[in-house]
């Protein structure tokens, strides 16, 4: 801590300072980030800082903490750092093989559940897993549904399957890429989270992004290419009257609605986040 006594609230402002000067942070941004890295490495909660913030730190805790601090700086994402981020309540692993989960794809799980009744079992399809966090909470939240989830990355998968045995959930995880190893299957819903950013696009060379893998993000001269092949492909893949749902750019919506419609979904719609920004796209097949 640079020689600053090793109290709970001094780790806190020092390294709260130290993130905000090398990011480029606000304060409250840069203070979270202390917070969860400080609660990481003592085991505890963010709460149980605020109430112990002149409490004393052992010279292992300091240490350790500089050297995940260290890592922050150089910009490492927090999830990484720490192994876990939260999605829609629920702590999921995650490791640089795979995509962070981030708050915008919620709304993508509220889609998916809103046309999933409670008491019916249906076949969805989760595709480019990742974490799991999409599939695994589908099946939390509709215990009666039969989820399926594909990734070409066997790393990615070894980590959902883990997310799931610790959730206590059941999710039937392959090695696909997209729709290859599901010749002959057929769902009710299919959402996906695919890669859609342009690559050329230089936010891929800021912030987190710089150290997630990059096959998880960039998709082909227009950011489409994923959104593309599996637009095409899905209708070989639907059960009648199957509905699509699929995360896409913040200025994507016209032409993701434009794929659908050639996959034969008449009526597409595109459904705003919490910013207004249309974010997902999707409807039903025409049977």
């Amino acid at each position: 801590m640079r020689g600053e006594a090793a109290t709970v609230a001094g780790l806190l402002d020092d390294a709260t300072a130290r993130i905000a000067a090398a990011l480029g942070l606000a304060h409250r941004d840069a203070r979270l980030d202390a917070r969860v890295l400080a609660a990481h490495v003592l085991g505890v909660d963010t709460a149980w800082l605020i109430a112990h913030d002149t409490d004393p730190l052992s010279d292992t805790h300091v240490a350790v903490f500089e050297s995940l601090l260290s890592r922050r700086l150089e910009g490492v994402p927090i999830a990484y750092l720490v192994g876990t981020r939260e999605f829609y309540g629920r702590p999921f692993q995650v490791s640089p093989d795979i995509l962070i989960p981030r708050p915008d794809t919620e709304l993508l799980v509220e889609l998916a559940l809103a046309r999933m009744p409670p008491d019916r079992a249906m076949d969805v399809l989760d595709l480019g897993t990742g974490s799991g966090c999409i599939a695994i909470t589908l099946a939390l939240e509709r215990p009666l549904a039969r989820v399926t989830a594909v990734d070409r990355s066997a790393a990615a998968l070894a980590i959902a399957e883990r997310n799931a045995g610790i959730l206590n959930t059941h999710v039937e995880f392959l090695t696909s890429d997209w729709f290859a190893a599901l010749a002959g299957r057929r769902f009710d819903l299919i959402v996906g989270n695919p890669p859609y950013i342009a690559a050329a696009d230089p936010h891929l060379t800021r912030g987190d992004v710089r150290f997630e893998p990059l096959t998880a993000l960039a998709a082909g001269r227009d950011g489409l290419a994923d959104l593309r092949q599996l637009t095409a492909a899905a209708r070989n893949h639907f059960k009648p009257g199957g509905v699509l749902l699929l995360e896409h750019g913040y200025d994507q919506a016209d032409a993701v609605r434009a794929l659908l419609r050639e996959s034969g979904i008449p009526r597409p719609q595109s459904w705003p986040d919490l910013a207004g920004i249309p974010r997902v796209s999707g409807g039903e097949l025409s049977e």
